[in-house]
């Protein structure tokens, strides 16, 4: 164990959390729409970055918008908060903080660590979105998957790593394939975002070999499969009710994250 990398790591979490609301707004839409620059008030959303990066605030939420008014203007109230970034404004850093501490508890200070700590606000920046619009973009799935594939390559070159990037590349193709013939059985139930996806959690998952790859797909059917259940019980949803797979996907590889990363020490 690990307290100050784990702290450390939970950290980083928080801040990299604080920049997923922002992104994930501006995702969320459709895929005929284009994405958004302003927030449902009208303020054009701004920053770095051509306004990717940055907190979950607006102009009406900034102190500069409520004091740069001329005394003789009619008295008015003061502008409300922006409802744009929602729940995931509070959520959004303490899942990220939370998955962070927890894969740096599993994987203590191996270089792969490195790597799930990278790729983890970008998880769950498209758990969110999915969550949200039931799709999963190209501009965050394809580049991920490469991303994913290049660093551990790094860290299959550092010592002390507890992985094989051999296995990395084999297991993304292998999950992505298995995706794909189910998208093409029942293109209804799977969205094609979920088949480029796999390819992602494939490769952090067959780095730890192919029973990680297994226990980590599994678990994601099986969330999904009790998500789904449930939401029939409550009677929010039928068998044929579309359903956001995304966020199962990625907390199912989470788990077999941390189950790879105990099993490797």
């Amino acid at each position: 164990m690990h307290p100050l990398l784990i702290a450390l790591a939970a950290v980083y979490g928080a801040a990299a959390g604080l920049l997923v609301p922002r992104a994930a707004y501006r995702l969320a839409v459709e895929p005929e729409e284009s994405r958004r620059t302003a927030c449902p008030q009208g303020h054009p959303i701004t920053g770095v970055a051509r306004g990717w990066l940055g907190r979950a605030r607006c102009p009406a939420m900034e102190p500069a918008a409520l004091v740069a008014v001329p005394a003789s203007a009619p008295p008015s109230s003061p502008p409300a908060p922006c409802p744009a970034y929602g729940l995931a404004r509070t959520t959004a850093p303490l899942v990220t903080a939370a998955a962070c501490a927890l894969l740096a508890v599993a994987a203590g200070p191996r270089p792969e660590l490195g790597v799930w700590l990278l790729l983890a606000p970008v998880a769950v920046l498209l758990a969110t979105v999915d969550a949200a619009v039931h799709r999963l973009p190209d501009v965050l799935t394809l580049p991920a998957a490469g991303a994913a594939a290049a660093l551990l390559g790094a860290a299959a070159l550092l010592p002390g790593h507890r992985g094989s990037w051999t296995g990395a590349l084999l297991g993304g193709l292998a999950l992505a394939a298995a995706y794909f013939v189910l998208f093409l059985i029942r293109p209804d139930g799977l969205g094609f975002g979920d088949v480029k996806l796999a390819l992602t959690l494939g490769i952090v998952l067959g780095w730890y070999g192919w029973a990680v790859l297994f226990l980590g797909a599994f678990a994601g059917f099986v969330l999904g499969s009790v998500y789904g259940i449930g939401m029939m019980i409550a009677r929010r949803a039928d068998r044929k009710s579309a359903m956001p797979f995304g966020p199962f996907m990625v907390l199912g590889a989470l788990l077999g994250l941390l189950l790879g990363g105990y099993g490797a020490a």
